[in-house]
């Protein structure tokens, strides 16, 4: 399982088009068109700290171009591709491949609708098949709305779920990331009693090895991770619970076994609290809400979603569409900021 994911994206791109392209071209998906997606890209874009790098926007131009004279931007153009991302970038100019998803005339902005779940859906499809013709180094997203892509008749339950059906991944998990405090999931957009009836030791001792893998890609030459246990207090030794003692504890020893530097089971309750003050670089947590509200009542204004275990490299932000600012002018870019920075580290 170790390196797996790495080795299957470095195989993915020759070195003669290493050669050709010369450096990285990070693609990012525009997201739902009725959110704050289009704004936040532009914005990032205007902070031009990724000057050495070419930036191709997968959405629509006309959208894009609507967002771009809300903000009245004047220190940069937009560039329109008709389709291939390869041929025709400007790095001083936002490079946006054009797949006319939208209707200007029937555009609803700042609202769920099914036109804007389709064309979301159309954005990540066509950013996949760009990037298995190695047309671009890695994948940035601008969110989606799940009710929007839903009612569009895409039975998914968010980018991860999406991406891996697109790609036919079957072991992947969501890593949110921050230099202060790292959280990767064995289970996340699953009902609560779905997730703890199918808390198996296989799953968390792949989640366990897919941490070490993330860690090392940043560079960490030996990762400390933590694993959380699902019960209060771990479930203190059988009292609370028995999923720490049969599946668990079993996923730990294996991974130390196989010489991974993790611990536990340990307490959901301080956990968190010990990786934060730097006793441990990434903690494996069990569902879905016991990642995410530590490291958003910290403050993940700048934290980054990223998949792992695809065949290339996904960063997101860490928000959603957010339709009750969208439109106005009032979004902040900080972690499309940091989700492309991640993705040029580590697609670099």
């Amino acid at each position: 399982m170790r390196m797996q994911y790495i080795k299957r994206l470095n195989s993915s791109v020759t070195d003669k088009k290493r050669m050709k392209r010369n450096k990285t071209v990070i693609g990012i998906t525009m997201g739902d068109p009725s959110g704050i997606g289009p704004e936040v890209i532009l914005k990032s874009f205007y902070n031009r700290f990724f000057k050495k790098t070419d930036i191709v926007v997968i959405g629509d131009f006309n959208i894009m171009k609507a967002a771009y004279n809300l903000l009245k931007i004047s220190s940069f153009r937009l560039n329109r591709i008709v389709r291939s991302a390869d041929a025709c970038l400007n790095p001083e100019t936002l490079n946006i491949i054009d797949l006319q998803a939208i209707d200007m005339d029937k555009f609803q902005p700042c609202k769920v609708n099914a036109r804007s779940g389709n064309a979301a859906f159309e954005y990540i499809r066509e950013a996949v098949k760009l990037i298995e013709r190695n047309e671009i180094s890695a994948i940035v997203t601008a969110p989606l709305n799940k009710e929007a892509l839903n009612l569009a008749g895409h039975r998914y339950q968010g980018h991860t779920e999406l991406l891996a059906s697109l790609t036919g991944t079957k072991d992947y998990a969501m890593v949110l990331y921050d230099k202060k405090l790292s959280v990767i999931h064995v289970s996340t957009h699953v009902p609560l009693l779905e997730a703890i009836k199918g808390l198996k030791r296989e799953r968390i001792e792949k989640v366990i090895f897919m941490a070490y893998d993330f860690m090392k890609m940043l560079g960490n030459k030996e990762p400390r991770i933590a694993v959380a246990g699902i019960n209060p207090h771990a479930g203190e030794k059988g009292l609370f619970g028995s999923e720490e003692i049969q599946e668990i504890t079993p996923a730990v020893i294996n991974a130390n076994m196989k010489g991974i530097n993790v611990s536990g089971p340990l307490s959901p309750d301080t956990v968190f609290l010990k990786a934060l003050n730097g006793s441990y670089d990434i903690v494996v947590a069990m569902y879905h809400d016991q990642g995410h509200i530590p490291v958003k009542i910290m403050g993940f204004s700048n934290g980054v979603n990223v998949t792992v275990g695809l065949p290339f490299i996904r960063t997101s932000v860490d928000h959603g569409t957010a339709f009750d600012i969208a439109w106005q002018g009032k979004a902040g870019e900080g972690s499309m900021v940091e989700a492309v920075r991640l993705a040029l580290k580590l697609a670099g």
